[in-house]
């Protein structure tokens, strides 16, 4: 055998979707956790070419588990050790932003690009880091869009032609364009000025048409809704038609959803790159598609 696919039990679902798109055989590791919180690996029978998949949503214990088990697949044969990791946490803190602070993206980075031969991610959160390359110098790195996936789905049942594909930032403006373009949609992106981690304010382009037209509202990633919330309470306030959100990141929990939905927001889907109720839209065959080769 020479390419696996090895997972841990508490993403199942997302593994097996992706074994089923590359065509090759899943097997689990297992966690032992002892009465003081530390955890023991056990990895099954890896194949010269492993493929990892873990993302990486909720990181702390689930990074150790990783880096511990990345020890046992070198020390039992595995040549290339592949990382499927949709969300890449720690990306936000490219700099020290107050004294005393870590540059949590450059340690969280160089243990990665230390333990593997390839990562694969899905939109990462990158300000001021150009590119994956930056931070990855040793292993190769592969960059996706959650935004692809959507376009997919939505190629098989079309929007309505008149949707707005809206961003609630600048930054946001790479996934806008990357759903409008391909699907003929207009799009526009909004101004966030921001003043805390929940406290922002959105300011409208001079001239957005919004009124009666559907509107998906796109951005990356969701821990608290508040970017969100401002943007679907203007377009609201606008007379904007029925707002679906597309997140590829959906970190928050069932509240956060709820304050969306309460906020004027008539649907919310996400990738499930962190699964829960609104991952509806599935990462295996794009993820697939950047695999091809090795399986």
């Amino acid at each position: 055998m020479s390419v696996i696919l090895h997972a841990f039990h508490d993403q199942a679902a997302e593994a097996q979707r992706l074994a089923v798109a590359l065509r090759v055989p899943l097997a689990f590791v297992d966690v032992h956790t002892f009465p003081d919180g530390e955890v023991l690996p056990r990895i099954p029978p890896p194949a010269s070419t492993t493929i990892v998949y873990r993302s990486l949503n909720q990181p702390n214990s689930r990074l150790v588990e990783l880096l511990l088990s990345v020890d046992a697949w070198r020390s039992n044969g595995v040549e290339r050790l592949v990382l499927v990791a949709p969300y890449l946490p720690y990306m936000r803190q490219d700099i020290a932003f107050r004294s005393g602070e870590p540059v949590s993206q450059r340690v969280l980075a160089g243990l990665l690009d230390d333990a593997f031969d390839r990562i694969v991610t899905v939109d990462p959160h990158l300000h001021r880091t150009p590119s994956l390359e930056t931070l990855f110098p040793h292993c190769e790195c592969v960059h996706l869009f959650g935004s692809d996936a959507l376009v997919s789905r939505l190629r098989a049942a079309p929007p309505s032609p008149d949707t707005l594909v809206v961003g609630p930032d600048i930054e946001s403006r790479p996934w806008v364009s990357r759903i409008a373009d391909p699907l003929g949609l207009d799009h526009a992106t909004y101004r966030k000025v921001r003043r805390g981690d929940a406290d922002v304010d959105i300011e409208s382009p001079f001239g957005l048409a919004v009124a009666g037209r559907p509107i998906l509202l796109v951005d990356d990633i969701c821990s608290t809704g508040g970017t969100l919330r401002k943007a679907t309470a203007i377009l609201r306030s606008s007379g904007a038609g029925p707002i679906t959100i597309f997140i590829t990141h959906m970190l928050g929990d069932t509240r956060v959803v709820e304050s969306l939905l309460q906020a004027g927001a008539t649907r919310i889907i996400s990738t499930d790159s962190c699964p829960g109720p609104t991952s509806e839209v599935h990462l295996a065959d794009l993820v697939a598609q950047s695999l091809k080769g090795l399986s």
